[in-house]
């Protein structure tokens, strides 16, 4: 009897674990997103992200100003390129990143970290490829789910509440 209770009690723990494994993210509050664009120079660029929303709240209660950001929600966000590129002028190799941000009412600090297969909290800035600072801007709508956009001239654009941070991507 005993060994009957073990197996059900193991099986239906697995069983448990592999259907939130197979959950519809799109019914989660936080749905996925993901936004891409061939650039001119033949690399592709895509960042894959989970869209928070405001839900009455202020930017700085979800993503406070001088602290690191998962720049989304659930997991970590990723930005991929198929190619070397520039980001604001600095070299950004191909490859994976898990995107970050340092908020700021003057300054943003964008992050292209190595590690981008984590939950959204895990952040170690020894793993940082490349840190641009960019200034925000005021968005021409006001955006209750946060967002990414990425221009046929490559300026990719993070948008949520009434703010809108660009960085070139060349």
């Amino acid at each position: 009897m005993k060994k009957l209770i073990l197996l059900t009690m193991i099986f239906g723990g697995l069983f448990n674990l592999t259907t939130l494994a197979q959950q519809d993210k799109s019914k989660r509050a936080s749905p996925p997103a993901l936004v891409s664009k061939s650039l001119k120079s033949g690399a592709s660029v895509s960042i894959d992200y989970s869209r928070p929303s405001l839900k009455g709240r202020s930017l700085n209660e979800l993503a406070p100003a001088g602290k690191v950001w998962r720049t989304g929600a659930n997991e970590t966000t990723i930005f991929e390129t198929s190619q070397d590129l520039k980001i604001e002028g600095q070299l950004l190799a191909a490859g994976k990143y898990g995107l970050y941000t340092i908020p700021g009412e003057k300054e943003w600090t964008i992050i292209f970290n190595k590690a981008w297969k984590n939950w959204g909290t895990v952040y170690k800035e020894s793993d940082d490829a490349l840190r641009i600072q960019v200034k925000p801007g005021k968005a021409k709508q006001f955006s209750e789910m946060m967002s990414f956009e990425i221009a046929d001239n490559g300026r990719a654009s993070l948008l949520w509440g009434d703010t809108q941070v660009d960085f070139e991507i060349q």
